[in-house]
């Protein structure tokens, strides 16, 4: 039985309560049809002898907010119970009322120290035996005098907006719990589309009236923040303060990520410091920023080193100790007991350095850090280094460099992992995990959420335009996983960078993003992820029930065990059958030559009945052959490939989301409508393709009649045979997937396909090379530029294959355009001469 079975069926077995979670309200500052409520038995009734306790998880994201919290209802009288939240001088009040008779239980508690964290814990113990209730907030317990309560409860729970009571506060709940110790009924609210609300087992018991699923912000990058400077700024985050520092030379603009106020100050000094790069730490002991440059290019004399008192917002000089070294994109962490500031990496003067170095914030001085042990840490720029909760352990991730140090030599991207320990001095490889998708490098930062996982934020620094991806990494192997969509970033400066922060308060992954265009102006935005991060499929993912689970258990068991008995007689007559139907798909391609010489695809020869192709220029042919691209509009094809790449089908909420991104549900309503009757009636001139609606679900269902290259590509990728290599080939050769498609919801897709090939297409063209077939080393190298048009061992092989086939003279001009594309995109010289390569 195949591994990956294996692994589904543990899925299955032991399902995930993920973290990232939760119902946030619409309340006050919406109009009244527009507010939230949640009730958690509109579609089963239950009861409670004795006691019980309805419990949940409370966040207050607003100041000044006011409130129906909730409502309880006993079926069975008219006796109402609700929840009441305000805020007086600094204090929560909670108020427990019986409504309409008077408050039962008042509930004052500084806010400040309530919500240090962002997530507190309520608990209404409703004591049927006793007749009083116990109201718990974290943990101060709050008790009611003597109430008439009946011996058997039949609680209808109303959170947010019910009836007359309008007003709802800033909030947001999650893990709602409703029990005793007889039954119990637990409520993740980890749903993502929709008004249905599952308990932990996927049972429908409830709904929500215009809900914000918070599972979304765990997926999706949000925007909070966005800023310029005209001259060189600096960034950087404050935990203890909860605000973002953007700040030049003359002035520091502060957004508070907690209340998103924003404010601007002018310094009484400027900085003292000449600011090229703006490189910064933050003291939290003493509440500084330190501000430092190592290097100037023309002759300076001056402070080098400065604070600037996060309270009073004055500078101090603090040194003027110049390193003179041009140490780039270096990587840093602070070791705040010992008040000693480390960088370790760095690129300049045509080197890369493998050297620590420190700033002891006492003595005020730079210097060297020698007599390390342990395993060597080859020289690296645009690395990543952080610490864990241990603060005496820091670990250095990834980068590009070499052995040597040199960057003549040429550089190498790395993706390894060592542990710093800072007492002993000890050195220690964790791990060097082998590479297999596009290059990239890591941003500024890394994040220990605990002691087995960290999370770091990854992008190709070679692209001018890119997106920065988050990747949480095993501390113990190096496996991971690719999270959350992705953050556009400008690459094209030397200034330009993102940096991690994660602040466990308030369950937040931050990223700051600084760009410029001439390495003298910026932008600086700031996006917020909500903490666990999850992968689509944790987004677009259903619960089963209990009984549809052990249904479908028994079906795959059952199916596996036949598939398992069937699988060995079947295998050699299975493969030869996937070639066959393999071949007759081809699109009419002449075959590959006994020789291995790829054949050259015309554009013409790609025209066939019923079928779109979504790499390279977007076609598609009617089923009489008819060219009919032109009836696809630009949002056509967006809906189209939307649809289509979300195979298990796509909710009509997130549809709109995606395509009408900045338009209210009402107003989306009908540009949808429009949309999907227009593509309907498009893919109605093909056979054997439907759009359709199922289960709340707009979903593409095709047959072996329609083609598309990219069903074509993922049905390869699933079942390879014998010639599945030179079929991808063939696909690719047309162009780049999706070419020309501009969405930023298929950055992410796009890149998923480059990887995907991009190996593959590796492999190929060593075995052509291994085999001297020239011709078919230059075809599959012209293919990896299509997808990554700096990869060196393509350019390599392509060099030695045009040169033994007498073409120098065509090879040297593919040679220069290499080089000034390199140049363009990397801004610096390609680092290989053709004559010494060949």
């Amino acid at each position: 039985m195949r591994p990956c079975i294996l692994y589904i069926i543990f899925l299955l077995l032991i399902p995930r309560l993920s973290q990232s979670q939760g119902l946030k309200f619409r309340g006050g500052h919406e109009p009244i049809d527009k507010r939230s409520s949640y009730e958690l038995f509109d579609k089963r009734a239950i009861s409670f002898e004795q006691e019980f306790t309805l419990k949940f998880q409370l966040s207050i994201y607003s100041s000044n907010s006011l409130g129906n919290i909730f409502r309880v209802k006993n079926k069975d009288n008219n006796t109402v119970y609700n929840l009441f939240y305000d805020e007086e001088a600094g204090n929560c009040i909670f108020r427990l009322n019986e409504e309409g008779k008077s408050s039962l239980i008042i509930a004052k508690i500084n806010q400040q120290q309530l919500f240090k964290e962002e997530w507190i814990t309520i608990q209404l113990t409703f004591d049927l035996q006793k007749q009083l209730f116990k109201l718990q907030i974290q943990n101060q317990i709050f008790q009611s005098p003597k109430v008439k309560l009946p011996s058997q409860y039949s609680p209808q729970v109303i959170f947010g907006k019910s009836d007359y009571l309008i007003d709802v506060p800033a909030m947001s709940i999650k893990n709602v719990q409703i029990g005793n110790t007889a039954k119990s009924y637990l409520f993740p609210l980890k749903e993502s589309t929709g008004t249905v609300v599952h308990d932990e087992n996927g049972i429908a018991y409830g709904s929500a009236t215009n809900p914000t699923w918070l599972i979304v912000d765990s997926y999706k990058w949000k925007n909070l923040f966005a800023s310029g400077s005209f001259s060189q700024a600096g960034s950087n985050y404050n935990q203890r303060t909860k605000e973002i520092y953007y700040f030049n030379q003359d002035s520091i603009t502060i957004y508070n990520i907690k209340t998103n106020q924003t404010k601007k100050r002018a310094f009484h000094k400027p900085c003292p410091v000449k600011l090229v790069l703006a490189n910064n730490f933050i003291d939290a002991t003493t509440n500084k920023l330190y501000v430092y440059e190592l290097f100037y290019t023309q002759p300076y004399q001056g402070p080098t080193v400065a604070s600037l008192d996060l309270e009073t917002f004055e500078w101090k000089v603090e040194s003027e100790d110049l390193m003179k070294k041009e140490l780039n994109h270096h990587g840093s962490f602070y070791d705040a007991q010992q008040r000693q500031f480390y960088i370790f990496g760095g690129y300049g003067n045509m080197a890369y350095s493998g050297q620590f170095n420190r700033y002891d914030l006492d003595s005020s001085k730079w210097q060297t850090v020698d007599g390390w042990t342990g395993d060597k840490i080859f020289p690296r720029y645009f690395l990543s280094a952080g610490q864990g909760s241990n603060n005496r352990i820091a670990y250095i991730f990834g980068g590009m460099g070499n052995e040597s140090g040199e960057h003549i030599v040429g550089r190498k991207y790395l993706y390894d992992f060592y542990q710093i320990n800072l007492d002993t001095k000890e050195i220690t490889k964790k791990w060097d995990i082998l590479w297999k998708d596009k290059h990239i490098v890591p941003a500024r930062g890394l994040v220990f959420p605990d002691s087995s996982h960290f999370y770091a934020l990854c992008y190709p620094e070679y692209l001018t335009k890119s997106n920065i991806q988050l990747y949480r990494f095993s501390v113990k192997d190096g496996s991971f996983d690719i999270l959350g969509d992705s953050v556009p970033i400008y690459s094209d400066k030397i200034s330009t960078h993102a940096q991690l922060y994660y602040d466990q308060q308030l369950g937040r992954l931050l990223v700051l993003v600084q760009e410029s265009k001439d390495d003298i102006q910026s932008t600086l935005k700031v996006y917020s992820l909500n903490m666990t991060p999850i992968t689509p499929n944790e987004l677009n993912g259903v619960p089963l029930s209990r009984s549809n689970r052990k249904i479908f258990l028994l079906l795959l068991l059952s199916t596996i065990c036949g598939v398992g008995l069937y699988f060995f007689w079947q295998r050699g007559r299975q493969k030869r059958k996937i070639a066959r139907v393999a071949e007759k798909r081809v699109l009419q391609v002449p075959p590959i030559a006994d020789t291995g010489i790829l054949q050259t695809i015309q554009k013409d020869e790609f025209v066939r009945a019923n079928a779109i192709f979504l790499f390279g220029e977007f076609r598609a042919f009617d089923r009489n052959k008819r060219d009919i691209s032109h009836l696809f509009s630009t949002k056509l094809k967006q809906a189209f490939c939307l649809i289509l790449s979300n195979s298990a089908g796509i909710s009509s909420p997130y549809f709109s989301q995606i395509m009408w991104p900045d338009k209210s549900e009402d107003k989306v309503k009908n540009s949808r409508g429009v949309t999907i009757n227009h593509l309907r009636k498009v893919l109605s001139e093909f056979a054997g393709i439907e759009l359709v609606y199922k289960q709340g679900r707009f979903l593409i269902e095709h047959s072996a009649e329609f083609y598309c290259d990219y069903v074509d590509y993922i049905q390869l990728l699933a079942n390879p045979s014998a010639a599945y290599e030179s079929r991808l080939i063939q696909i690719i050769q047309r162009g780049k997937f999706l070419q020309g498609l501009d969405l930023p919801v298929f950055d992410t897709l796009k890149t998923e396909v480059e990887q995907n090939l991009l190996p593959i297409l590796l492999a190929e063209l060593h075995k052509a090379d291994i085999a001297h077939l020239h011709k078919k080393s230059i075809e599959i190298a012209h293919t990896i530029f299509l997808l990554d048009p700096l990869n060196e061992q393509a350019l390599f092989s392509e060099m030695k294959a045009m040169f033994a086939l007498n073409q120098q003279n065509e090879a040297r001009i593919k040679f220069q355009q290499f080089c000034l594309n390199y140049r363009q995109l990397m801004n610096e010289d390609f680092p290989y001469n053709l004559d010494k390569m060949i």
